[in-house]
């Protein structure tokens, strides 16, 4: 096939426009992309949303973005970029079921910090554990138990179960049930729970505390105790007020029963 100097000149122009005008698309197109992008991630600073979900926010923009740069300036070089797309299509599929308790985890990572069930230095229990958390990231979060052990737990565990989180709310109620025998003295008993807990200045004046029998059980009368505390009071309340119970139930010979059966014989 024979080309004139002519045609090969005209070749020559129109692909060298191609080239440099693609070239251009992509520079400048990658500046857009870093600019959009920065804006972007003021927005989300402005709207104080979380550093970890602002991250992965920003690079999946910032990703697609280039994307769309880098198929404009393939279409303007002649390209055909619908082979491209579809590629892409297929192996983003690929890529989704090879890694799919990875993408899952993203996802409940992103889930974790946009609804914030809790944060960092919260105590929870999820997943079957409990702890203090210490990190949430995109794959994981990171609780310290209170024996001082580290447990990473993947997002999509944490976020496919219920969440207690214990540090939600300032205030806590601590709950107890004490009980004594049948031949005790009940009202002083009663009389001496409320003064046990009356004299705590760590449990709240409001709610009031509620101290009332609750149970008439095989072996004992049962009292139930309730009172509310601040949040960081409450296991201190808690072991504290047993050990009180204890001590002041033998000063005043109030029997604090265990498990027991009476058998009677008849001749």
């Amino acid at each position: 096939m024979d080309f004139s100097i002519d045609t090969i000149s005209s070749f020559i122009t129109l692909y060298s426009f191609r080239i440099v005008s693609a070239i251009v698309i992509f520079y400048v197109g990658k500046k857009v992309a870093s600019i959009v992008t920065s804006v972007i991630v003021k927005m989300m600073a402005k709207s104080k949303v979380d550093v970890t979900l602002s991250k992965f926010l920003e690079n999946i923009v910032y990703g697609l973005l280039i994307v769309v740069v880098v198929l404009t300036a393939l279409n303007t070089l002649g390209v055909n970029t619908t082979s491209f797309v579809a590629v892409l299509a297929a192996a983003g599929f690929a890529i989704g079921l090879a890694f799919k308790d990875t993408v899952a985890n993203i996802g409940a990572g992103v889930l974790l910090v946009f609804f914030r069930p809790f944060k960092v230095g919260d105590f929870i229990q999820a997943a079957g554990e409990s702890g203090i958390v210490e990190e949430i990231n995109l794959f994981s979060v990171i609780m310290k138990t209170v024996d001082n052990k580290e447990i990473i737990i993947p997002n999509s565990s944490i976020i496919g179960g219920n969440i207690t989180n214990f540090s939600a709310k300032t205030t806590r109620r601590v709950d107890f049930v004490f009980g004594i025998g049948y031949d005790d003295d009940l009202k002083l008993a009663k009389a001496t729970l409320q003064e046990i807990i009356d004299s705590d200045e760590r449990v709240l004046k409001e709610p009031a505390t509620f101290v009332a029998v609750s149970e008439l059980a095989d072996s004992s009368v049962n009292f139930v105790v309730r009172a509310w505390v601040n949040s960081s009071d409450y296991w201190g309340v808690y072991f504290d007020t047993i050990e009180k119970v204890k001590l002041t139930f033998d000063e005043k010979n109030i029997s604090i029963p265990y498990p027991q059966m009476d058998i009677h014989s008849k001749n």
